[in-house]
């Protein structure tokens, strides 16, 4: 078992981001390019991003902006973004700071295209004053810089020779990534001392606090309120599955209309983080469990929902739910007395459920998808430790979970571009007509 490792991946997947981590990615790349060009008056603003970026970086607030939209973040960026904070590279935005980036906005100085790549991950931005100019590059991580250009030098290139290529369409053939595997995650989680795992306590209390948050004032469609209200009308009844629903979407409700508060992500997504953690946050207090069962089980949810995301990709056309409701379904399992067989029958039982929800974009009504995907995870966590699994013969499902993920890879990775287009086709029309 590679301990260590399994350490490193966390540390490096479990990021606290302040917002969408899209628009928190463009803002980052228009700082760095303010850090290096010369001159402060600003003449002009590029931004070039793929298609996943873009549909994710549209309509979702950012927070303390009172606004959204890829212009905005990158206008944010230039004028008030400090990028040695990663993705809190908006942290502390004041009114003056919206006022500036919204007028930069109205001046035509900021424009928006669509980067010639096949990149799903790919920040472009290009930052002009009258003496100078900078070009950013970020790509296949939301903070991973791969070219500095400043007035023609590069200062830093490390982009592939093929620079349209498809890379982070799937991790799963890498090397060091090998050793992540259903049963190597199942033998760390049992071993891993509580010690170790900081970063999953602090994913605890971050998130957690989120859908406190949420539950507690209004925020977009207030999903997660609106369940709560309804426990206390007595139209839902106060059990494990509607909790846990409240208080993930609740942290959705927040995070994706403006609250300030960070949240801890997973895999580049912060509301991939909540659903990974909340759900098994709230079937531990329901099922009145130990810290130490707690942290276990939400170490095992996040390592899962890790797993699959190096299969299906950073970004796709397949919503990030599913991946970390699946991580929550085995977690849950987990909790339930579940063992290594029970947590590959939850994981069968969520990708025939699940499976083909798509990723139109960051926006309010993603809380509803969180909630639904939710509900599916304690369901088929329940119907996994009852001994009930989805047959080989259903749908995409195979023999053993690990096939099973491949085909839901093959799924995201192949048909993706296509769906992915169209998606955003219609969300460009939608806007302009």
């Amino acid at each position: 078992m590679e301990y260590k490792k399994f350490l490193e991946r966390l540390e490096k997947e479990l990021v606290v981001t302040l917002g969408c981590t899209e628009p928190m990615a463009i803002a980052f790349a228009a700082a760095l390019a303010k850090k290096h060009v010369k001159g402060d008056i600003i003449t002009s603003v590029r931004v070039l991003a793929s298609p996943n970026v873009l549909k994710n970086a549209m309509a979702v607030a950012i927070p303390g902006a009172q606004g959204c939209g890829v212009d905005l973040a990158a206008a944010l960026g230039v004028i008030a973004g400090d990028f040695s904070k990663g993705l809190e590279v908006l942290e502390g935005l004041t009114p003056r700071d919206v006022e500036n980036a919204k007028t930069m906005i109205e001046q035509g100085k900021v424009t928006v295209g669509l980067a010639d790549t096949l990149k799903k991950l790919y920040v472009e931005v290009i930052l002009k004053t009258p003496q100078s100019y900078a070009r950013v590059v970020v790509a296949d991580e939301h903070t991973q810089v791969v070219l500095v250009e400043l007035d023609g030098n590069l200062l830093i290139n490390r982009l592939s020779a093929d620079e349209s290529g498809a890379s982070g369409t799937g991790d799963s053939g890498r090397s060091e990534d090998s050793f992540i595997t259903i049963d190597s995650i199942w033998e760390f989680v049992q071993r891993a001392q509580i010690s170790d795992l900081t970063i999953i306590k602090k994913a605890i209390e971050l998130n957690t606090n989120v859908g406190l948050e949420g539950l507690s004032n209004a925020y977009g469609l207030e999903v997660g309120k609106t369940i709560k209200n309804s426990v206390g009308k007595g139209m839902l009844s106060d059990d494990l599955i509607t909790h846990a629903m409240a208080l993930t979407a609740g942290a959705s409700d927040a995070r994706m209309s403006g609250c300030t508060m960070p949240v801890m992500s997973n895999s580049g997504s912060g509301n991939q983080g909540i659903s990974a953690t909340l759900p098994v946050v709230a079937a531990g207090e329901k099922l009145q469990v130990s810290r130490e069962q707690l942290i276990r089980a939400v170490t095992l949810s996040n390592l899962i929902a890790i797993y699959i995301k190096l299969k299906i990709g950073r970004l796709s056309a397949l919503c990030g739910a599913t991946a970390s409701g699946t991580g929550a379904s085995c977690g849950i399992a987990y909790l339930l007395g579940g063992g290594k067989a029970e947590i590959k029958s939850a994981i069968q039982n969520m990708q025939g459920n699940t499976t083909g929800m798509f990723c139109d974009g960051a926006k309010a009504g993603c809380a509803l998808k969180l909630s639904t995907c939710t509900s599916a995870a304690v369901q088929s966590a329940i119907m996994a430790v009852e001994g009930k699994t989805i047959q080989a013969t259903d749908g995409i499902i195979e023999r053993t979970a690990e096939q099973t993920i491949e085909n839901l890879g093959r799924l995201a990775n192949d048909a993706s571009y296509e769906v992915d287009r169209i998606i955003l086709d219609i969300m460009v029309q939608k806007k302009v007509g």
